[in-house]
């Protein structure tokens, strides 16, 4: 299985770094595409200067991440696509290769999400963990058919979660121990907590109430552990045999 991680990014030239060490010396991933929208800190030279091998799309404007990942998309050249974010902290590789292993033994999964299991309690309360994370493993054939849709920037993932209900896709979740850089942290908490709330409202409104609270409650459950187990399992051999 080849697979391409497709990484949108705004001024994340001081965390993008940790993200791209784990995307390039991980197992089935072939190709890595930095999607820069706009940036002004210097992010897409960045990336060219330290990691040569990672193909940079650069946007002349700041365009929001879902636009971004509608133009990263016309790059990719495999079947399966990881979704990644670029201000992520302590990723873990064993955890993201025991994820893809899954995805390829297990064919009858459409998607797995990996879950931010380290997030706060009221992120977990309402889901934003599983719902919202922006590391996905799926089929770059039912991304396009999500993006054929009019969306706002923050509306992708309740967008890929409705349509994989919708289409009855099989998904599942697996554990992540990775954290997101939070809004207040990057923009201050003024700024941050205004576009926190914006980006609830423009989900809401996207989805409707009804659809969000079937998210909630209904949608996708853990990969058995079983599971888990066994791509963890067949990574520690692999590694044994390297």
């Amino acid at each position: 299985m080849k697979v391409t991680c497709l990484i949108p990014c705004y001024n994340e030239r001081e965390r993008i770094g940790q993200v791209l060490r784990i995307m390039m010396g991980t197992k089935h991933i072939a190709q890595v595409i930095c999607v820069d929208d706009g940036s002004e800190d210097g992010t897409a030279d960045y990336i060219q200067h330290n990691w040569p091998r990672v193909e940079v799309v650069r946007l002349p404007q700041n365009v929001g991440k879902t636009e971004a990942i509608r133009q990263g998309l016309r790059q990719v050249k495999y079947e399966t696509l990881l979704m990644m974010d670029a201000d992520l902290q302590d990723l873990r590789r064993y955890e993201l290769e025991a994820a893809l292993e899954a995805y390829r033994k297990y064919t009858s999964v459409d998607m797995i999400i990996l879950r931010r299991i380290n997030s706060p309690w009221f992120v977990k309360w309402y889901r934003s963990d599983v719902l919202l994370s922006g590391e996905r493993i799926l089929k770059t054939a039912d991304l396009r058919q999500v993006l054929n849709q009019k969306l706002k920037s923050y509306q992708l993932e309740v967008a890929i979660n409705r349509y994989m209900l919708r289409h009855k896709k099989v998904v599942r979740w697996m554990p992540w121990s990775a954290m997101n850089t939070y809004k207040v942290d990057k923009l201050g908490v003024l700024d941050g907590s205004r576009k926190e709330f914006k980006m609830y409202v423009d989900i809401v409104n996207y989805v409707g109430f009804s659809h969000m609270l079937l998210q909630l409650t209904s949608f996708t459950r853990r990969m058995r552990k079983k599971q888990e187990s066994e791509s963890l399992r067949t990574r520690f051999l692999q590694q044994l045999k390297l």
